[in-house]
């Protein structure tokens, strides 16, 4: 098992894995991880940790970038919005107080006018820290990063593959024992999801990147802490050898609503996000698995959102 090499420069937080076959997807758990399949990648160089706060503010430095969520929806893009809702925020986290129904819609989400990437949780809350993972991320603010650094975003076949870390078909990115020896393996939600949060305290939402174990590839938070955008478009129902990366826009605004028929905004596209976050439970969304995959919209930002690059050779 190749566990990758370090270096320095340009690949420095970086780790060089050599490509190859693997069974991708996951017969177990939701239907959009079905069938497994062979899936090829050649080598790439993939970051070791999702990109932190501190990364991204030496981007926002260098190049002056406003990210999605510091800019106000313009109501022409969405049709029937109040006019009061034109204001830049995005969605926060905000636990019950109590038991909900986890079948409806989900009532632990909130829109914060002034939440993005420096304050996640809005402007009374705290600055974000250094070595935590970026979020509040969208997908143009992901490839603007990406462009600046002079690297990628990941395919969904890229991302899996290394998150993998050598154990072909295994549950997890460590094995099939999802806390082995009672020991977490990452940053996902303790207790009972939405209401009651058992971590640590300071640690009750993202952690340290690093905080936990890496996986065989030597890569830290592949799965938990935040999700993590890929270039691939989203496809209710993957083909074996099919991939939907680099599709035109306008393909994917066309297939959009065949996609996922739970899409918020109608004609809005949505990429592939894996890993899962702190907020992925036992009792609600297991999907904190190098198979799991979800459709995030391109122009929807949230409080687990973040991201990781790629150089390919």
């Amino acid at each position: 098992m190749d566990r990758g090499r370090k270096t320095q420069g340009r690949f420095a937080g970086m780790r060089l894995l050599r490509g190859g076959t693997f069974r991708m997807g996951s017969d177990d758990f939701y239907a959009d991880e079905r069938p497994v399949r062979e899936a090829s990648v050649g080598d790439f160089w993939i970051d070791e940790t999702p990109v932190t706060n501190a990364a991204f503010a030496r981007f926002v430095a260098a190049t002056g970038y406003v990210t999605f969520a510091q800019i106000a929806p313009d109501p022409r893009d969405y049709p029937g919005m109040a006019p009061e809702m034109a204001r830049a925020g995005s969605l926060v986290f905000t636990p019950p107080s109590g038991p909900v129904d986890l079948q409806g819609q989900a009532s632990w989400w909130a829109f914060e006018f002034g939440a993005d990437w420096r304050r996640p949780l809005g402007p009374g809350g705290p600055d974000a820290l250094p070595d935590h993972p970026v979020v509040h991320i969208g997908y143009p603010d992901a490839a603007a990063y990406a462009q600046w650094a002079k690297k990628q975003l990941p395919t969904e076949a890229e991302w899996e593959f290394a998150a993998r870390g050598g154990l072909d078909g295994a549950a997890y990115a460590w094995g099939d024992d999802f806390e082995p020896g009672g020991v977490p393996q990452a940053k996902t939600w303790q207790g009972v999801f939405p209401h009651d949060n058992r971590a640590p305290a300071g640690l009750e939402r993202t952690s340290p990147v690093g905080s936990y174990p890496p996986n065989g590839f030597g890569l830290y938070d592949m799965i938990g802490n935040v999700w993590e955008w890929t270039a691939d478009w989203y496809v209710q129902a993957p083909q074996p050898g099919a991939s939907c990366c680099g599709k035109p826009r306008s393909e994917a605004l066309a297939r959009a609503e065949s996609c996922d028929p739970a899409s918020p905004v109608a004609g809005i596209p949505r990429r592939v996000a894996k890993g899962g976050s702190h907020l992925c439970a036992p009792n609600y969304c297991q999907r904190y698995r190098p198979a799991a995959r979800w459709p995030q919209p391109i122009d929807t930002t949230t409080s687990h959102m973040g991201f990781r690059c790629v150089v390919r050779r």
